[in-house]
């Protein structure tokens, strides 16, 4: 019974299917599909449009309250330039570490000025705690607070606080936080100019706690080095004392020991004359062996040098003059060689010439590498034969000052100490003074280069910038409201819906019906009475699509069903039956023998004879068929319930008197239960030459519907398309672009309401 060669269903999901030739029209244009996406988010913002500037006005009328309800705050701000490069009088900078005039140092005056000291000292000095806004004595306000009050009075977590006795010192402390908070110290960049802003809700607050800011860590600075002074001034004191002590006993211990030696002057007269011959064989020996030592370390330095080594490099070498302006050539043609090889190619003339001077270079630094050479091994020959004959010299005239050479040695050694404590003491004497001296000449680290004045409008909060940038979130937060809440939405919304997501053709689509019209009695027969609405066009459009699916078949069975009740099944499965009468013998069967309603949307008898009748027992044919008034459509109501319905249509009876039937029409129209709550619409697909779907849009899920086509394929049932009922027309070419009513062409009059869920309540179809 079955055509599948002409069946619509075998057209793939890229293609979509004409109901009136009964093949697919091609494939969609994957060119669009960014497009259509973008035009997609446009559509679900714009369906719920309202609610979104309804959100925005909403906040936007809560933000202007919460900012009118906050407390302007005002910024006052005091300039101030560091003193990094102060004049000093005095050399004391061991003492006290001076400012650096670098980053860092600025970086650690700013610390100092935020620190919890300056800020305690500037609100003590203001005596802030005087003030309303600070002043913790007074009981707590705001929003904020009344919330805890509330919120802890509910909870019963509000304990009685014992009275405190405030003093200076404790109010100080406990204000001297939120002053810290309201304050910023900002360095300009690239200067030494730093900006103290204070923020408060009373302007000439914000002033004067700028400026006393400014003023207290200037003074704290200057007290904190005074104190500095004072204490190396008190050291110095105690050292010199000391060391005075010290310098006369050591110059008296000198006086002792000359009396004793008989030495009238380190350096008399009174020496013989072998005496004044050692000291100056002595003194040319000390030159002999200086000389000696330089030219053998000069010697020493060539010589480990190493053969090929690079003799420019080693001091000795060039501290030549020669030697040195030698590599200075060197070095300035090395430097135009590779300016000119960067610039100019290898046969360039200005190339060739900075190769030829940097060659002549190399030369020249060599020939006066070698002269260097052999002059430091000349000189150091020479100093060894001076140094050697000095020696012999020396050795002879020793002895005879022996004694005297002992004696001298003591005497120095009481000399250097003399001099050393003598030293020592002049130098603290000295720094003692300097230090007393610049007590008084301090500078300060940093002056006011702008007081802060009392301003005039206020910094924060800003509430315009708050109104906003709250509107800008509600409108962000309203779209993507509304994305999120389309792409959880799984219902079938459109046509397109139906052959994208279901990947079957699509038969028709079926209008919103008014209020008039979607009452039982009068869709059923909607087709026969308004033959020029759009919805009777619809159903021509089904019939097509049915009657193009199988040419050649001559008898054909269609099966209406749905996945659950409500979704217009039977007033489709009445209106594409009386369609299919106007041309050819169609007899429409109720099998929903447990909730029937073809009858009663018909109009027919009553308790009359039906399916369950005509399968179960063999009455007469006419006597199971009624007719509808003003068409030639037969009807066979469900009959008697019987007590199970399955069995009876999965019985070899009812195929029997189903074939019976087929012999007698062409077109039978079966309306079957919903197929998620029952299995009886799958036991009649092995009886249905083909099956269509309905589904109700904006109701149905996706997953629900291709759940109830899958199990039709498993029961080898064949779909011939979906029916997309209850379709708003009117809000799809709003909202989704979608035109395929036909509305728009001119078969419509009358206008669709929205209450045609309403008409069907929960009652099955």
């Amino acid at each position: 019974m079955n055509s599948p060669s002409m069946n619509p269903a075998t057209a793939g999901p890229a293609n979509r299917w004409n109901p009136f030739t009964g093949q697919p029209t091609g494939s969609a244009d994957d060119a669009d599909d960014d497009s259509l996406d973008l035009l997609e988010l446009w559509r679900s913002v714009a369906k719920r449009k309202w609610s979104i500037l309804g959100l925005v006005v909403a906040v936007g009328l809560l933000a202007t309250a919460l900012a009118l309800s906050l407390t302007p705050m005002y910024r006052a701000t005091t300039v101030v330039m560091f003193e990094t490069g102060k004049q000093q009088v005095v050399s004391i900078e061991d003492l006290y570490v001076g400012s650096s005039g670098n980053r860092e140092y600025l970086a650690t005056q700013l610390e100092v000025v935020r620190s919890r000291e300056v800020a305690l000292k500037t609100v003590q000095a203001l005596k802030l705690w005087d003030h309303p806004e600070y002043d913790p004595r007074l009981p707590r306000t705001g929003m904020l607070a009344q919330l805890q009050q509330t919120v802890g009075g509910a909870l019963g977590l509000q304990a009685e606080q014992a009275p405190v006795d405030w003093t200076p010192e404790l109010l100080a402390d406990a204000v001297v936080g939120g002053f810290q908070a309201n304050l910023t110290v900002e360095l300009l960049r690239n200067s030494q100019i730093a900006k103290l802003s204070f923020e408060s809700s009373d302007p000439a607050l914000a002033a004067r706690a700028a400026n006393m800011l400014a003023k207290v860590f200037i003074e704290n600075d200057l007290n904190a080095r005074y104190e500095m002074t004072r204490q190396a001034t008190n050291w110095l004191q105690e050292r010199v004392t000391d060391l005075k002590d010290k310098v006369l006993q050591s110059e008296r211990a000198l006086q002792a020991f000359r009396e004793r030696s008989g030495i009238i002057s380190a350096q008399g007269a009174t020496q013989s004359g072998a005496s004044g011959q050692l000291d100056g064989l002595t003194g040319r020996l000390l030159d002999a062996r200086l000389r000696r030592t330089d030219a053998q370390t000069a010697y020493d330095q060539v010589r480990n040098a190493g053969q090929g080594a690079d003799l420019s490099t080693v001091p000795a070498v060039i501290r030549a003059p020669g030697v040195a302006d030698a590599k200075r050539l060197l070095q300035e043609a090395e430097r135009k060689f590779s300016e000119t090889a960067q610039r100019y190619g290898f046969e360039h003339p200005r190339y060739v010439a900075a190769k030829a001077e940097l060659e002549a270079g190399k030369a020249s630094l060599k020939s006066q590498l070698d002269t260097t050479v052999a002059s430091i091994r000349r000189e150091f020959e020479a100093a060894q034969a001076v140094e050697r004959e000095i020696e012999r010299a020396l050795g002879q005239a020793r002895a005879s000052v022996q004694t005297l050479n002992r004696s001298e040695f003591e005497l120095g050694v009481l000399q250097r100490d003399v001099e050393s404590n003598r030293e020592m003491y002049n130098l603290f004497m000295t720094r003692a003074k300097e230090t007393t001296n610049t007590s008084d000449l301090q500078t300060p680290i940093a002056r006011v280069v702008d007081a802060a004045r009392t301003p005039d409008a206020p910094v924060k909060p800003r509430k315009d910038l708050i109104v906003l940038v709250s509107m800008l979130l509600a409108l962000l937060v309203g779209v993507a409201a509304s994305l999120l809440l389309d792409q959880l939405d799984k219902t079938i919304k459109n046509s397109d819906d139906v052959e994208r997501k279901l990947q079957v053709p699509l038969l028709t689509t079926l209008p919103l019906l008014n209020k008039g019209d979607a009452r039982r009695a009068s869709s059923a027969r909607l087709f026969v009475d308004d033959p020029n609405s759009v919805f009777a066009e619809a159903v021509r459009t089904a019939r097509s699509g049915v009657l193009l699916s199988a040419l050649d078949e001559p008898h054909r069975v269609v099966l209406v069903t749905s996945s659950l009740p409500a979704e217009g099944k039977s007033t489709f499965s009445v209106n594409l039956a009386l369609s299919h009468a106007q041309t050819q013998r169609t007899l429409l069967i109720d099998a929903d023998m447990r909730r029937p309603s073809i009858a009663k949307a018909l109009d027919l008898l009553p308790n009359a004879k039906g399916l369950s009748t005509f399968v179960a027992t063999n009455p007469a044919l006419t006597d199971c068929i009624q007719t509808v008034e003003g068409s030639r459509l037969h009807v066979m109501p469900s009959g008697p319930l019987p007590p199970n319905p399955l069995e009876m249509i999965s019985s070899r009876r009812f195929k029997e008197r189903l074939a019976e039937l087929s012999e007698h029409y062409d077109m039978i129209i079966i309306d079957s239960p919903p197929v998620e709550l029952v299995s009886d619409a799958l036991m009649l697909c092995s009886v249905a030459t083909g099956v269509i779907y309905v589904t109700k849009a904006m109701a149905t899920t996706t997953p629900m519907v291709s759940k109830g086509l899958e199990r039709i394929r498993r029961a080898d049932g064949q779909v011939l398309g979906v029916v997309l009922n209850q379709f708003d027309f009117k809000r799809a070419s709003k909202y989704y672009g979608d035109y395929s009513g036909y509305g728009n062409y001119g078969y419509g009059k009358k206008g669709y309401g929205s209450a045609y869920g309403e008409a069907y309540s929960a009652k099955a179809t």
